[in-house]
């Protein structure tokens, strides 16, 4: 029986396909040889970026760390803030405690001493809500302001409509925020057209 297949490898080459099989092998060496170069640069270029990750990763967790700091204490700030802020007013009243206490321990029975005690302690108390930005309103005249005034009645008077004719008890202001809206009596609005 005769082999009627061809064999497409052919078990005798010919010159063509040893010439092209060691073409195949001299560009394969080549290519392992260039590999191990080409490689060296970058295995450099990795080392060098992950370098770069951990000085950034630590830069990071140090600025985290550093912004966690600030926040607390930014908190401790706040929180003594608000748990001291009534010493500076509190250390100008203890005069004020002071002269009430020796007013009480005071036995004579002289009433211009007492009285004179009486204004001096009340000067000392007006100056320490003074120094507390503690100002009272007094708005005798003004046009009626809702905002800084409560009106208790509305009276008929001479003076022009809305206007406060009388100071039931004064008003307190700290640092422009109504502390105490004055108490007021306000002229009636038919009043002045009379």
């Amino acid at each position: 029986m005769e082999n009627t297949q061809e064999n497409p490898i052919s078990q005798n080459p010919t010159p063509a396909d040893e010439t092209g099989r060691t073409a195949a092998d001299a560009a394969a060496s080549t290519q392992q040889q260039e590999s191990p170069a080409q490689a060296a640069p970058a295995d450099a270029a990795l080392a060098e970026a992950q370098a770069k990750i951990v000085e950034l990763q630590e830069s990071f967790l140090r600025a985290k760390a550093e912004t966690e700091n600030v926040r607390r204490r930014g908190q401790d700030d706040v929180a003594k803030a608000h748990k001291f802020a009534i010493e500076s007013f509190a250390e100008h009243l203890l005069p004020v405690l002071d002269s009430l206490e020796a007013a009480l321990a005071d036995n004579s029975a002289d009433l211009t001493k007492v009285r004179e005690g009486v204004e001096l302690t009340l000067r000392q108390l007006t100056g320490a809500l003074e120094k507390g930005r503690v100002v009272a309103l007094n708005p005798v005249g003004e046009k009626f302001d809702p905002h800084r005034h409560q009106a208790i009645s509305v009276v008929p008077a001479d003076q022009e409509a809305n206007t406060v004719v009388a100071v039931l008890q004064k008003g307190y202001v700290i640092a422009d925020r109504v502390l105490r809206p004055a108490l007021v009596t306000v002229a009636a609005p038919d009043a002045a057209s009379k």
